[in-house]
């Protein structure tokens, strides 16, 4: 079998059916294309949404209802992690915490209510699988895809982490599928752009990297998702996406027995050396059961990969039993999704704020921004600053970084809390303030009132040279300069007066909060 055609034989309208069953694009668009729509009724395995795809919850719930009418097993999936990674916020910022700010604060039952929160906003849109929680240990502070999105640097604080956001996520009905095997923490590379590679033994896996899979695993976490990364000590040749030895780890030594799905395809780690179809060939004989293909996909990109696998199996490189199995453990997936009973009973916790519908406004957050705070590392000098300056006059410095795809442009930090809720007493102040955007390649003489106290607001800034050049600069030349981190700063927090571990519309909330304490 070869090219675009496809016969009628019973067999092979089986094959075609497997194969489609274990697929998840992802299109542009606001509302269902001609053609996703056909596959769908034809039997493909479901729909990826993103941040591009939502324009509003009433609009999301048209969008996925026209999935569901399509296909009523489709798994509708989306990347919702409840801090800088956001899709159903994409456009004004997430009002939830973040892992690292969860994990910082500790309490695993605020953690369970977190998850629940973001698996009631789920449920209501009509989404069945979320791309979360991320259960990557950040051991390398250099990591430029992880950091906040992580729990946290040590493996039982992450493990205990993970199994309580998955426990509440599931607890509403929403798969979780815990990412990304076998942990993407000690990288500093970043697998949408290249391949990272993670020289440890398989004893340092198990004893680091697998201790929150398996909390997750044991949590009941119904699908995990793989990662684009080479462990050349496990397998020198094959990412683990694409590697039985590395997935077999996560069947055989923690014994899972969900859905296998793979970080997209379109991911330079994934594809970059060999493209899409043969990454999906791969990613299918390795173990994978559905294949996140990407964000911008069409029919014919669709119709190359269907046709790749077909023709692996007509090669013996893929067995017919191997795409049933696949396509099996598709279709319970979406089965224990639309049987699973929802849990309403509220978990007693930390103050959190009341949500009964589906939340888009600053105001209907599941931890205040009084209690976020409480995870914040406030140096001497950001107090004394806080102190001296909160509440009065400054200038701002806004150090804008190339953000990750994975975070993409959303809204962030103190920026976004100002703009999405004006009346604030907080916002209102620190919208008055006047302010400097600083990026690369800019010149690093700021025009800044002489007159007035600095505060330079960024993400992961020990990261990045001009803004530690900029930084210095400032420091040389005034007394009185803050800066905060909202990423994940330096072990010796040299460019993090204020580090917030997040920097999602909450945690801007919760810096706002802060900074109009003053004297």
């Amino acid at each position: 079998m070869s090219g675009t055609s496809v016969t009628t034989a019973p067999a092979d309208a089986e094959l075609r059916r497997s194969i489609a069953a274990t697929l998840l694009p992802g299109f542009v668009g606001t509302t269902l294309p001609a053609w996703l729509e056909a596959r769908l009724r034809a039997g493909l395995g479901g729909v990826c949404l993103f941040g591009q795809n939502i324009a509003s919850i009433q609009q999301l719930r048209a969008l996925t209802g026209a999935i569901r009418a399509a296909n009523p097993d489709a798994v509708i999936a989306i990347d919702e992690e409840g801090g800088d990674v956001t899709r159903l916020h994409y456009a004004t910022g997430s009002p939830f915490p973040g892992n690292a700010v969860l994990g910082r604060l500790d309490d695993t039952v605020l953690t369970e209510r977190a998850g629940r929160r973001v698996g009631e906003e789920l449920r209501s849109a009509g989404v069945t699988l979320d791309f979360a929680p991320d259960v990557d240990i950040n051991s390398n502070p250099d990591n430029p895809v992880i950091g906040v999105r992580s729990f946290g640097a040590s493996p039982e604080l992450v493990a205990r982490h993970a199994a309580a956001w998955t426990r509440g996520l599931q607890s509403t009905g929403i798969a979780a599928a815990a990412k990304h095997f076998p942990g993407h923490g000690d990288t500093a590379a970043d697998s949408h752009l290249e391949l990272p590679v993670v020289d440890v033994p398989v004893e340092v896996l198990r004893e680091r990297e697998l201790v929150p899979f398996r909390a997750a695993v044991e949590a009941g976490a119904r699908a995990v998702m793989t990662s684009h990364i080479l462990l050349p000590q496990l397998d020198p040749e094959l990412p683990a996406t694409m590697s039985p030895a590395i997935l077999g780890m996560l069947r055989d030594e923690l014994g899972f027995e969900g859905v296998i799905v793979t970080d997209a395809l379109d991911m330079h780690g994934a594809s970059g050396e060999r493209g899409i179809p043969e990454a999906a060939v791969l990613a299918l004989a390795a173990g994978c059961d559905l294949l996140c293909i990407g964000t911008e996909n069409t029919d014919a990109q669709l119709q190359a990969i269907e046709d790749a696998i077909a023709d692996a199996v007509a090669a013996s490189r893929l067995t017919p039993a191997r795409l049933a199995d696949a396509a099996q453990r598709v279709h319970a997936l979406s089965a224990s999704v639309e049987s699973a009973p929802v849990q309403s009973a509220p978990v007693q916790s930390a103050p959190v704020q009341s949500a009964q519908t589906a939340r888009d406004t600053p105001e209907d957050r599941a931890v205040s921004a009084d209690s976020v705070v409480g995870a914040f590392d406030v140096s001497e000098t950001g107090r004394e600053w806080v102190r001296a300056h909160g509440g009065a006059a400054y200038s701002v410095v806004r150090v804008e970084t190339v953000a990750n795809i994975a975070v993409g442009v959303a809204p962030w930090g103190p920026f976004a809390a100002a703009e999405g809720a004006p009346r604030d007493p907080a916002a209102a102040a620190f919208a008055a303030q006047p302010v400097v955007v600083l990026t690369e390649g800019a010149d690093s003489a700021l025009a800044l009132d002489a007159s007035l106290p600095v505060l330079v607001v960024g993400k992961d800034l020990h990261r990045h040279a001009f803004a530690r050049a900029a930084i210095d600069r400032l420091r040389a030349e005034r007394e009185n300069v803050v800066v905060v981190d909202m990423g994940w700063p330096a072990p010796d927090r040299a460019y993090a007066d204020i580090a917030t571990f997040g920097a999602s519309r909450l945690v801007g909330q919760a810096l706002l909060e802060l900074l109009g304490r003053g004297s």
